[in-house]
């Protein structure tokens, strides 16, 4: 099933006897688990009918012994398993359970950042015999709209650049960027609108010296606006690494090859795909593809191989890193 439409009937008073979440993203096993643990049953049930336990500190019979009881003064009884992963080892002796669960227990696995092997006779039952969910790390180019409906859950509007920003600056960590809108619709306090100067003010974001500025810069060849946040990041070292700095770089420069590749027999959705970026900016690719030619395209990849080396000392025993950039800026853009 689908993470929404497991939502859908949990919303419904659907409950099933066996939800086995696993997968990467943990976000969305976490919302589903902390949905039952707070919506199936009423205040007054939980503290005889809601056990929470602990993968690393039980044994699957420990769980199923739980799982065995029946509920007092309650239709149901909920035992969710956190960290359930710890118990990967022995799993399979959940399949005499999983094959007869007990209908008034609403048993949970939040099986996180690992998968069960479905060609396994566990990973089969499973399958089969509960509500069986996997949830994947969003795509970089799916983070962006990710970003847009949250926002939109929430009753507020972000605009495109804000979004990337966000995504760029949290990275595809979607705990983080959740509680990063709910702090921000407190503060905005009745405001729905999330721009770039929210996010400088309120989520520590420098809405001018940032790696989408600068790709825009070095798209536009804006010498000046280029060199004036390259002497930012070399004044700023720690908050402005150079290797993450080049190796942003690089991945801007191939989305850039790749552009030159793929948009002649492209639509503007394929080639969003294709790139992994949000459709919003596929006009900077645009431009950008004008400035840079594949031959240019090839030469600043030698220039970024050199520039890693020198910065790790090979060829190089004094330059400081902040002085590396500029020279590799000042080739780039020449």
């Amino acid at each position: 099933m689908k993470y929404e439409e497991i939502i859908k009937e949990l919303k419904s008073g659907i409950y099933q006897p066996v939800y086995f979440l696993q997968g990467d993203e943990g976000y969305f096993l976490d919302k589903i688990s902390d949905f039952i643990a707070e919506n199936v049953l009423e205040a007054s049930e939980r503290d005889f009918n809601q056990t929470i336990l602990y993968g690393k500190d039980v044994s699957i019979q420990d769980i199923i012994s739980a799982a065995k009881r029946y509920p007092m003064m309650s239709q149901y009884q909920v035992v969710i398993v956190k960290e359930a992963q710890h118990l990967s080892r022995t799993i399979d002796q959940l399949e005499a359970y999983v094959t007869n669960p007990l209908a008034s227990t609403i048993l949970v696995f939040n099986y996180k950042y690992k998968t069960i092997d479905k060609r396994k006779k566990i990973g089969k039952l499973l399958a089969k015999n509960t509500v069986f969910y996997t949830a994947e790390k969003i795509k970089d180019y799916k983070l962006a709209d990710w970003i847009v409906g949250f926002c939109k859950s929430q009753g507020l509007q972000i605009k495109p650049k804000a979004s990337h920003l966000m995504g760029e600056y949290l990275g595809n960590d979607l705990s983080k960027i959740a509680n990063t809108i709910e702090k921000l619709k407190v503060i905005l306090s009745g405001e729905t609108v999330i721009d770039e100067n929210v996010i400088q003010k309120n989520v520590g974001i420098s809405k001018d010296f940032n790696m989408f500025e600068l790709s825009n810069a070095l798209a536009e060849k804006n010498v000046y606006k280029s060199n004036f946040i390259v002497n930012h990041f070399a004044q700023n070292p720690k908050n402005y690494p150079f290797p993450v700095t080049l190796i942003a770089l690089y991945n801007y420069y191939t989305k850039l090859m790749k552009y030159h590749y793929y948009a002649p027999n492209s639509s503007e959705n394929e080639l969003a795909r294709i790139l992994g970026i949000h459709g919003y900016f596929l006009k900077d690719y645009r431009v950008a593809a004008g400035n840079y030619s594949k031959a240019k395209l090839a030469r600043i990849f030698g220039y970024l191989k050199d520039y890693d080396l020198r910065s790790k000392g090979v060829g190089n025993v004094s330059i400081s890193d902040g002085e590396l950039l500029k020279e590799l800026v000042f080739k780039i853009l020449h």
